[in-house]
């Protein structure tokens, strides 16, 4: 009977705290003397604080209370406080507002949760978003699935890899979503058992189930989806470790010019090397560490625009790999490894085909050391745009 007495009296009393310090929230901005913002972010703090206390409590039993919330719902948009007083209070209809909040904070404890509440719901914004043309809040969309670590974000993720059309870097993110549960794991296995995981996903898929928590799911990834080696045969680190690890970018600048690597009789850099592939001269302007390792050690995966590779059949027999750089209605001409460009009249092909692999080799990272592959890609990622 005492907790029961207890109880009876102590609800009155927060609610009368909660009403009091919305009231104060509410003062109008022009009451508040300059500089004031922080203090009423406290006091929207502190409104937060003593709802909190309120637990069990039916915002439809008590108007005034749910006047309160409400209101102070509106001043937390965007913070981990409306996530907590949306769940704490099941309060419907803030959809919008949650998947803003996971947008934004994929990474973090608010964040993730608001997906974890949309996805309690089955929620239709979230499948909204990541198949609409929003790529960027996908992406973050599709992390912040991931994060939840639970099997009903499958259903959203797994689509998202199927499509083709689709926005790589969003897929590959649902790979890293899907990973991280045994049930989006063991969908990811069978795809690659079933020759259905696509190529350019396959790098990602590797990387990720090598350091699959479940003992079964990382075995069989050993054996569909192996991790590229290095020098010697030796398995290479998952991703994640060699992001983490140090290199020397002058050590880096000597693997790029090595003949064995030999970066430079495709690249240039700052006017050296050859002008065949892509200019490297600003690339760590434009990629990111864990995009220019997938570049090396999967270059099949993002092929650059204007840096496909054609083969051409020709009626002598003969055949022609290399990059088309310019057509006439009579003449097309091809450059090949080396830079070198040749003309072939449009009368002597029989055949053209756009190459599926990039012209870039695979492998590179077997004439290298780890230590020499992390040396490279800190070279590369120092060369950024002058300011």
């Amino acid at each position: 009977m005492q907790r029961k007495s207890w109880r009876i009296r102590f609800v009155p009393l927060v609610v009368g705290m909660s009403v009091a310090a919305c009231g104060v929230v509410n003062q109008s901005n022009a009451d508040q003397p300059e500089g004031s913002t922080q203090a009423e972010a406290d006091r929207t703090a502190m409104a937060v604080e003593a709802l909190s206390r309120l637990q069990g409590v039916d915002l439809n039993q008590n108007p005034k209370l749910k006047e309160t919330v409400l209101k102070v719902l509106e001043k937390t948009r965007g913070t981990p406080g409306f996530v907590k007083l949306v769940q704490q209070f099941k309060i419907a209809g803030q959809e919008a507002g949650l998947l803003e909040m996971a947008v934004q904070n994929p990474a973090r404890e608010a964040g993730v949760q608001a997906m974890r509440l949309l996805l309690a719901n089955n929620n239709f914004v979230v499948q909204a978003l990541l198949t609409g043309t929003n790529v960027a809040a996908a992406t973050k969309a599709a992390e912040a699935l991931g994060n939840t670590r639970e099997k009903e974000a499958v259903q959203y993720l797994l689509p998202l890899i199927a499509d083709g059309k689709r926005d790589v870097d969003l897929r590959k993110q649902a790979v890293r979503s899907l990973a991280q549960t045994s049930d989006g794991a063991a969908a990811l296995l069978r795809l690659a058992k079933e020759e259905k995981l696509a190529d350019d996903l396959r790098f990602t898929a590797s990387s990720e189930l090598s350091r699959a928590h479940w003992p079964e799911i990382k075995a069989q990834a050993a054996m569909l989806l192996p991790l590229p080696q290095a020098q010697n045969a030796q398995p290479l680190p998952p991703l994640a470790e060699l992001i983490r690890m140090k290199g020397d970018p002058v050590a880096g600048a000597k693997v790029f010019s090595s003949p064995t690597v030999a970066c430079s009789t495709c690249h240039q850099v700052n006017g050296q090397g050859v002008e065949f592939g892509p200019n490297l001269s600003e690339i760590g302007s434009k990629l990111g560490k864990d995009a220019l390792y997938e570049a090396i050690l999967d270059p099949s995966a993002g092929i650059a625009f204007g840096f496909e590779g054609w083969q051409l059949q020709l009626k002598s027999g003969d055949d022609a790999y290399g990059m088309i750089v310019s057509e006439t209605a009579d003449e097309l001409a091809m450059k090949t490894t080396g830079g070198i460009i040749t003309r072939y009249k449009k009368g002597e092909i029989t055949k053209r085909e756009q190459m599926k692999v990039s012209i870039m080799p695979a492998g590179l990272q077997q004439a290298m050391t780890t230590q020499e592959l992390v040396d490279l890609v800190e070279f590369l990622a120092s060369l950024k745009k002058s300011p």
